[in-house]
């Protein structure tokens, strides 16, 4: 027997954005559960654990980011903004908050189920986090239980801060982390204004994994935001 189609949670107050996104979801097979305020939506995650939520930050009886915090408390389900907030500040706050990523309106609806596609399949539809590999393209392999990295089938020596940088994007992959959270993971809380270490562990990793290290095709910068392993 197949699995169930995924059902997404879109908390959401403009009728026409919802119309939108079901026409979507429904030409993809996708499930939907319609939430138009805060209050509607946190009680709908709970009731029926969606695999994902699509969240607008500015709901009529709260802001979005108090339905992250909220969820935030109980589960790991992807929650994915849309809002047209598109200032770097708001993706920060959002991300840092625990939103897995952000899409600023107006988007298409391609862009809309390519991001959906990568949230599901990093949580493997459970919000459990557990990726251990991951493969780059035809040149790098990246396997975290056994500690090792191929590229284009030789095995190269990580640094132990570059693995643990790395690890945490992997951990991640295809969601942006945000500079906060690199720091926090990888060097600790008392770290987080240490934006230089980012850059620096960063270029070195580049070199060592991308063929051309100044276009990285992998390891990409989100400009004021953190990063994202694009797999």
């Amino acid at each position: 027997m197949s699995d169930p189609p995924p059902v997404i949670l879109i908390v959401e107050d403009e009728a026409q954005m919802r119309t939108f996104v079901r026409i979507a979801l429904a030409a993809h097979g996708y499930g939907m559960i319609e939430a138009s305020t805060a209050a509607q939506g946190i009680r709908l995650a709970f009731d029926r654990r969606p695999d994902l939520v699509l969240l607008d930050l500015g709901l009529p009886d709260a802001d979005g980011s108090e339905v992250t915090r909220r969820i935030r408390q109980w589960s790991r389900m992807p929650i994915l903004i849309i809002s047209a907030r598109g200032n770097e500040a708001n993706k920060v706050k959002a991300l840092d908050e625990g939103a897995d990523d952000y899409l600023t309106k107006p988007f298409g609806a391609a862009e809309l189920m390519a991001r959906i596609r990568v949230a599901l399949r990093n949580s493997g539809r459970t919000g459990d986090r557990t990726q251990t590999s991951v493969q780059l393209g035809d040149d790098v392999r990246i396997d975290l239980t056994n500690r090792s990295v191929l590229v284009r089938g030789k095995e190269v020596h990580l640094t132990p801060i570059e693995f643990k940088l790395l690890a945490a994007l992997v951990q991640h992959a295809g969601t942006v982390v945000t500079h906060r959270n690199l720091l926090t993971e990888v060097w600790g809380p008392g770290h987080v204004q240490q934006a230089q270490y980012l850059r620096v562990y960063m270029t070195q990793l580049r070199h060592k994994l991308e063929r051309q290290p100044a276009r990285p095709k992998h390891l990409l910068t989100e400009t004021g935001i953190g990063y994202r392993l694009r797999p």
